[in-house]
């Protein structure tokens, strides 16, 4: 099992990793498409002004414009240790046991804007972009990225994925037809969908699978597993979509 997660908009800044090695991460077919959405990156923040507009950056966030222009040059941490927020917060890997973040790093990739989907473990570079900005020099992200992330999911053949993504980053790379997967959405005993909850609880489910660190290989060894743990996967009217069902 493969489990997509989104990114976060806030993020840790320094690290002690190497630069930026793009041979190394998840899904290498991506190669080209995260290289030229890095040079894009990095032109854009040659000019502060510009960049500041593009990015719709305030004041106090003007040092995300020095995190853009030294993407390839700069300190790098493990990816699911640099997204805070409250997903990453709930799962806060860093407290997991060793083997625990080794079935992250196997099992979970986070879907950024600039690199498409990459391993929770993969080392990342502070970065800002987000799924809906328009870079210049670059088509828009959901033509940039959409058919090449959705085919190099499909060459990486996984035995089925539960998609956690937001609808957003979803668009940037569905999980074509031909991969047997789920897409998950949170709600109330009562059906009502969540907002601030609907992070947490996927965090704290994801937190809970690397865990237990189950072999899962399929929708019904998903369920099976939800079971046994109390956690309430619910069937929707729409294919291929779970409801997370949580108390309020």
């Amino acid at each position: 099992m493969k489990i997509l997660l989104p990114p976060s908009e806030t993020k840790r800044p320094g690290g002690d990793g190497a630069p930026l090695a793009l041979a190394s991460l998840a899904l290498p077919e991506l190669h080209a498409h995260r290289s030229a959405a890095l040079d894009a990156l990095i032109d854009l923040a040659a000019d502060e002004a510009t960049a500041r507009r593009v990015l719709k950056l305030s004041d106090r966030q003007v040092g995300d414009v020095e995190h853009n222009r030294t993407l390839r040059t700069a300190p790098t941490m493990p990816a699911v240790d640099r997204y805070t927020g409250v997903l990453f917060d709930a799962l806060d890997a860093a407290t997991l046991s060793a083997a625990s973040r080794r079935w992250l790093g196997e099992h979970v990739w986070i879907h950024s804007a600039p690199l498409g989907p990459i391993g929770a473990l993969d080392a990342l570079p502070a970065y800002r972009l987000s799924a809906g900005t328009s870079v210049p020099g670059l088509p828009a992200l959901r033509r940039h990225w959409a058919e090449a992330t959705s085919s190099a999911i499909a060459q990486s053949e996984p035995a089925f994925v539960l998609d956690l993504r937001s609808e957003a980053y979803v668009a940037l790379g569905p999980v074509p037809a031909s991969v047997p997967s789920s897409y998950v959405r949170v709600v109330t005993e009562k059906g009502r969908a969540l907002n601030h909850f609907n992070k947490k609880s996927k965090g704290l489910l994801v937190r809970a699978l690397a865990e237990d660190r189950p072999r899962i290989a399929s929708l019904r060894g998903l369920r099976s597993w939800a079971e046994k743990k109390g956690v309430v996967l619910r069937d929707t009217a729409d294919a291929g979509v779970l409801e997370l069902v949580v108390a309020e």
